[in-house]
Formats: C-alpha cells, structure tokens, sequence
C-alpha cells in the first residue's frame, strides 16, 4: 500500500497537516493540496493512487473536482469529506461516481481503511489495464501466451525447429498445451498450405487402430467392402500429429517405425506400399525416455521420434504467466458468451495466483470461462448499488453522531441537523441502539 500514494485537497491550513501526519503514521505516501487546481495540475497518468478531497473549497469544490477526474479517468477513487449530516449531497456525490463519502470530524482509522479499498480497487484497475495492454500491444502474437523466459524459450525454439522440417517430441503434463505448440510447428513452417492430420493415439484400438492408422484395402477388413484412406497418407504433403503417443500399443508401434524409418506405409490388405511425404509431430504426457528405458515403450521408435524435443512447462512453474493468460482467456469467454466487458477481481486474482492448476492452462480456461458466465448472478461488493451505499453511509454518519454524543438523542440530532422523528425511523430501520453508546460514555 505505501507504494501507491493519496493526494489530499484541504483548504484549511491546520487539518490538511493534522491528516497528512496521520496518514504518514499509517504508512502512506501522501502529497498534499490547498486547492482542486493544484491538485488537478499534479494528476499524472494512470494515477495508481487515490484522491481525498473535502467538499466546500473555494474555486472548484470537491464534487467539481470529482466531476474533472472521472471525465479524465472514470475508475481514478475519489473519497469526498463534508461536514456533519449532509445526506443529500452524500447521494449525489455517491451517485455520481464518489468512491466513498466521510463526514468532519472522522476517526483517522475510518478514513485509512476507506484509502485502502481505494487503493486495492486502483490496483486491481491498473493491473487489468496492463493486461490489456500487453495482449494488444503484440507482446503475445504467438497463441502460447506468456513473458515467463521459459515461454520465451519455447517461442523461439518452434520459430526455429517450424522451418527445419525435422519430426519432433513434443513433452508436457495434461493441459500445458502441447497440441497448440504442434499446431504452430505446422502453420510457421513450409507446409503451412497442406493437410494437418491429428490422430488421437488414446483412442486407438487394438483391433481397429492400426486401420485408422495405416488405412485399408477394399475387402480386406470386417464389416466393409470398402477402402479407407488411414491418417498417415492423408498427411502426406503436411504434418501429422501423433498425440498421447505413448498410448500406442506394441503392435501398432512396431508398424509406425516402419512408417517413419521408410517414409512409406501399405495399407491392411494393400499388394504394395506407397511412399508419403510427411512430417511427424508426436506428444506425451510423460517422460518418454523413461519409459523407453522401462521397456514400456519401444526405444527405438522413441529415437526415431525423439530427433528433436520441445518441453511445456507446466503452469505452476509458471507464476508471471498465469494473469496474463487469464487476462486472455477472460477476452476469449466474453466474446464467447457475448458477455459485457470483465474486469478482473481481487477474489479472482488470489485464486489464480494460489491455486496449483494440476490441469494446467486448460484448466485456467475454464476458470476463466465460469467467472465470465458468473459475473451476472454474483455481482459482488464492487457492484454493491447506490440504495445499499446509501444506508452504509447513514449508519456510520449516525453511529459517529451519537458516539460524540455518548447515546444523547438530542445531541445527535443536533448534530446530524435533522428532525427527532427521523433519526428514531433510522435507528430502527437500520438496527442501532442508542443505549449502546451511553454505556460506552460511562
């Protein structure tokens, strides 16, 4: 907090350096005014602090002031202070965009915790503007998002293996994005205009697999007559993705060696083979050395794949990434869902920072996607309407008044300038016992 600062605006000479000092006690930087014009002149851009400002200064007067900084700045706080009991220009103020509204004389603690909401609302601004930035300002012109050197490693390694044509291993926990990484091998290299052929290697059969795979002959398989073009020659010319290859089974990794070794493959119950022309982009979820090593996986096939290697990292090495990328994935849910513009909360921001993300980036996806969609139903203490902010500032104006009364009816409504009647209405609508404040007083 003491790194975001607080202009004060304060025509009275002994209370602007009462407030500045203990402001400075609580740890905050302060930069007080004698006018909204000095102030106002002061203002840098993107101010990451907040503004406290009394109401009735000569020249321009502090809803004037609030008036300035929200045409230059709409979400810049601005807490106004006036003198007791002005609930009509309390409503105003809030209704025109005041971030709270204090009453002379405040308890100093009161008027600290309203600049540290203040304060961490401006933050969470800031950081959501600086997100926006970043992926508009073509930091992130690769789909694999992210400042971390790991992914800036990793960017340059596609840019450079893309255009090498080499088969390549793609390694990475669940999630981390390894078919995306594949995908970009294919568009940034020379066979960007040919077929990108994806087979899930989970999926595959023992049975039916090697047929998906390698393709079939008419008559030569169960239930068909017909022939079956299989993924390896629909490739040809372009990449094929062998994605959880360390699914395959024997058989089947047996019969891709061959593939990849000859550059050629025959079909299930073709007389002759065919040569393609392909490139061989395989993934895995684990270390597939290792289990090369452990005889689960065939070792030469794991060298024949294995020519070049690249490694996603997974999100929780990743800390410096993980806004950025929610920050990218909140734009994609909204223009999804055709949702209003989100900004990021704090709530959101300790949970993406926190949390572990064993599911990695995919996981964060759909995180973000369910805020984006719960924005609507849940609209949170920063939405809270101007009614509730109203009686929030009513009852402290209220529970000051008869604090400094010790609980004395006709002193408070001296105090807050309105009639007896009224002041009884809202001690009962809002809860508030005077007797509380007389045993305090004793």
């Amino acid at each position: 907090m003491s790194e975001q600062s607080v202009l004060f605006v304060e025509d009275d000479e002994a209370l602007r350096f009462a407030t500045v000092q203990a402001l400075e006690l609580a740890g905050l930087s302060v930069r007080a005014f004698a006018g909204a014009e000095a102030a106002l002149a002061a203002l840098p851009t993107d101010f990451d602090g907040v503004i406290v400002s009394d109401i009735r200064m000569p020249r321009i007067d502090g809803l004037q002031l609030l008036a300035r900084v929200r045409a230059l700045d709409k979400d810049l706080p601005v807490i106004l202070v006036t003198g007791h009991g002005d609930v009509p220009m309390a409503v105003a103020a809030l209704r025109d965009g005041a971030f709270d509204f204090l009453t002379k004389p405040f308890a100093t603690d009161h008027l600290v915790a309203a600049i540290a909401r203040a304060l961490e609302r401006r933050a969470l601004v800031i950081e959501n503007r600086r997100l926006r930035a970043a992926l508009a300002a073509g930091e992130t012109d690769s789909p694999l998002i992210g400042e971390s050197a790991a992914m800036v490693r990793l960017r340059g390694a596609i840019e450079r293996l893309a255009t090498a044509d080499l088969d390549v291993l793609v390694e990475g926990e669940t999630g981390t994005g390894k078919e995306l990484a594949a995908l970009l091998l294919h568009r940034l290299g020379p066979r960007r205009a040919r077929p990108f052929v994806a087979v899930d290697c989970t999926t595959l059969s023992e049975d039916g697999g090697a047929a998906d795979l390698f393709g079939h002959a008419a008559d030569s398989v169960a239930h068909t007559r017909l022939s079956r073009v299989g993924a390896v020659v629909a490739s040809s010319g372009g990449t094929l993705l062998l994605d959880a290859v360390d699914d395959l089974s024997p058989a089947i990794q047996a019969a891709l060696l061959r593939v990849i070794e000859e550059r050629e493959v025959q079909p299930i119950g073709a007389e002759r083979a065919e040569a393609v022309n392909l490139r061989v982009v395989a993934t895995s979820r684990g270390d597939l050395a290792a289990a090369a090593a452990a005889g689960r996986f065939r070792g030469d096939l794991y060298h024949r794949l294995a020519i070049t290697r690249l490694h996603l990292p997974p999100l929780r090495e990743r800390e410096h990434d993980r806004m950025l990328l929610f920050a990218a994935f909140v734009d994609q849910a909204r223009e999804a869902l055709a949702r209003p513009d989100h900004a990021i909360g704090e709530a959101e921001r300790h949970h993406v920072l926190a949390h572990g993300w064993p599911g990695n980036v995919r996981e964060l996806r759909n995180y973000a996607f369910a805020c984006v969609l719960a924005a609507d139903d849940a609209p949170g203490e920063d939405r809270q309407d101007l009614p509730s902010r109203v009686a929030e500032f009513e009852t402290r104006v209220i529970v000051d008044a008869l604090r400094a009364s010790a609980g004395n009816v006709v002193k408070a409504v001296e105090l807050l300038g309105i009639p007896r009647k009224t002041l009884y209405y809202k001690l009962g609508r809002y809860g508030i016992d005077p007797d509380a404040f007389r045993r305090q007083g004793t």
